[in-house]
């Protein structure tokens, strides 16, 4: 289901007149006997980091941009992209002075990339070298010779025509200082000010403060550790415990280092109201997944979904940066002016009696539980999603594989912080069903005391195994019949087994089997009747019953699947 850094200047020994001079920095020492001072060289280009976007530096045709990822130091790089007859060449003009010799360098990635100087006034007037393709960051160097008149030279970059973008940090045109200075070396920069809390939720507080000159990031801090490190000058901390107070304050960074804390700031997580224990799940429930973005089927507010659903999944929790962590994210395609709009249906939806809870997963989500750390915080935000909300509970739809034994340790403590009415589920694939070896069956068994139902997807599956041994192809009561049997077989109950199909044709790639199949199946599961060519050795009246995805595809196809199946849900023995 479902990206200063001013060259490195080393130190220029020179032996002069039998004194040996070290000239440091712009200075000059001379040590011994005798001789005739000069200046140091210098790195003559300018914005030679990229820091300043593409201040000093032209490109043909648009085709060059400073970004922020991938660069090799500081916080900017040279993005160009070779598009048709252009070669993306990025050019900027430098100072140099009269014979003297320059040592010309520029470290690159990604395609082919050249690097060169014209106008020098010597030899041909040109010098140049380049690279093919490089994954890593790879410095390019060559050396030209000025002539006796020349008092500027064009140094460039560019790409080869048709080929990929190529990358360009740490410009240096490393000789005499020729009247146009260098940039300076960077200094720490100041302290930030002005640094105020904003939106507070139960688990995040929005923090802002004033920009800092010469700074290329911040750290913020919360009660003095945890650095958060953030580019712009706003950021949302998050993972907090409710009705908790912080301190919180910011540093600005740059390469020459950090500066001074800020002056602290307190704010005060806010108070969430206890969702409480919420209805129980009937004896036999239908599940319907509500879709929490446009797809092209209908696009219902919770309140719209249709009244036969006894569990509504919200789909999708969002993964974060921290491994296990979720959070939920309002999509303003559903049409909610507000979030407490969206927590008032779900309020409505469980006074009516209806459990809502939170999918984590489909086709596209990619949480990871593989560690006790992650387990933990995946515990953690689960449950103050449930309670900032009001969720009943989690269902787990991960698609892109699972560990049991971590995914048991969050879903245990979850638990223990919910309390024995959480509603759990779980949406396995086929192929996470068909024995007890896999991860899926594992967890299944792990937490079966505490779980609720499974509701396999039996669709975008092709062929599987039944119970039996046999093959069986989707769409037909067998395959319905005979995989739900794999599950009671090896260890859960029948009350923990739900049939899961497309709610249209439209809902699933394949696999779409008509309401009548699926009231055969269940009865051929419950009372042996209506079965195929495959019967169960006995009934399983107490079957929970079936899920759908979605109740968003339900509404699509007029309500076709839950008018059809939720009726014979529930009149089930």
């Amino acid at each position: 289901m479902h990206v200063d850094r001013t060259t490195t200047r080393p130190h220029a020994r020179r032996w002069l007149g039998g004194a040996l001079a070290i000239a440091v920095g712009s200075g000059l020492v001379l040590v011994g006997g005798a001789g005739t001072a000069q200046a140091a060289d210098v790195n003559v280009a300018k914005n030679a980091g990229f820091e300043n976007g593409l201040a000093n530096w032209a490109c043909s045709a648009g085709g060059g941009a400073a970004v922020s990822s991938p660069v090799r130091t500081g916080a900017g790089a040279l993005k160009a992209t070779p598009a048709g007859l252009d070669n993306a060449k990025c050019v900027q003009t430098v100072a140099v002075k009269p014979n003297s010799t320059y040592t010309l360098s520029a470290w690159v990635q990604g395609g082919y990339a050249y690097l060169g100087a014209s106008g020098t006034g010597t030899g041909t007037g040109s010098v140049s070298t380049w690279t093919p393709d490089s994954a890593a960051w790879k410095q390019l160097t060559t050396t030209f010779t000025t002539g006796a008149s020349t008092t500027s030279v064009e140094v460039y970059t560019h790409g080869w025509y048709g080929t990929s973008p190529y990358l360009v940090d740490d410009v240096s045109v490393f000789g005499p200082d020729g009247g146009g200075g260098q940039d300076p070396d960077p200094v720490i920069p100041a302290t930030p000010a002005g640094l105020a809390a904003g939106t507070v939720t139960s688990n995040s507080v929005a923090l802002s403060w004033g920009a800092v000159s010469g700074a290329t990031g911040y750290k913020v801090y919360r009660d003095g550790a945890n650095p958060q490190t953030v580019t712009g000058t706003a950021t949302t901390v998050t993972g907090l415990t409710a009705d908790t107070a912080y301190q919180f304050q910011v540093a600005a960074t740059n390469s020459a280092g950090e500066s001074a804390k800020s002056t602290a700031v307190s704010a005060r997580t806010a108070k969430v109201t206890d969702p409480g224990p919420g209805p129980a799940v009937p004896k036999h429930a239908l599940t319907g997944y509500w879709q929490n973005f446009n797809n092209g089927a209908t696009v219902q507010k919770l309140r719209d979904v249709q009244s036969q659903y006894d569990i509504i999944a919200v789909s999708f929790a969002d993964s974060t940066t921290t491994a296990g962590q979720i959070v939920f994210n309002l999509d303003p395609a559903v049409g909610y002016a507000s979030t407490a709009d969206f927590k008032a249906d779900i309020a409505a939806k469980k006074a009516a009696g209806k459990s809502v809870i939170i999918s984590v997963g489909g086709e596209k989500g990619n949480v990871t539980i593989n560690s006790d750390a992650s387990a933990t915080a995946f515990a953690n935000s689960a449950y103050a999603l449930m309670q900032e909300y009001g969720f009943n509970g989690v269902d787990i739809d991960l698609e892109h594989g699972i560990n049991s034994t971590y995914l048991t340790k969050a879903l245990r403590q979850l638990s223990a912080k919910a309390g024995s009415s959480m509603v759990l589920t779980m949406a396995p694939q086929t192929i996470d069903m068909q024995n007890t070896g896999t991860e899926y069956f594992k967890t299944a068994l792990a937490v079966k005391d505490i779980l609720t139902v499974v509701n396999m997807q039996y669709y975008n599956s092709g062929s599987m195994l039944g119970c039996d041994g046999k093959v069986y192809s989707q769409g037909s009561v067998d395959f319905l019949t005979a995989l739900a049997c794999i599950q009671i077989q090896g260890g859960l109950a029948p009350s923990q087994v739900g049939l899961g199909v497309p709610a249209s044709t439209r809902g699933a790639g394949s696999g779409y089997v008509d309401p009548q199949i699926v009231k055969n199946a269940l009865d051929c599961l419950t009372k042996l009747t209506g079965c195929g060519t495959y019967k169960p050795a006995q009934a399983w009246p107490t079957l929970r019953g079936a899920m759908t995805w979605s109740t968003n595809w339900d509404a699509t196809a007029g309500n076709a699947w839950s008018n059809a199946v939720g009726p014979h849900v529930h009149n089930l023995p």
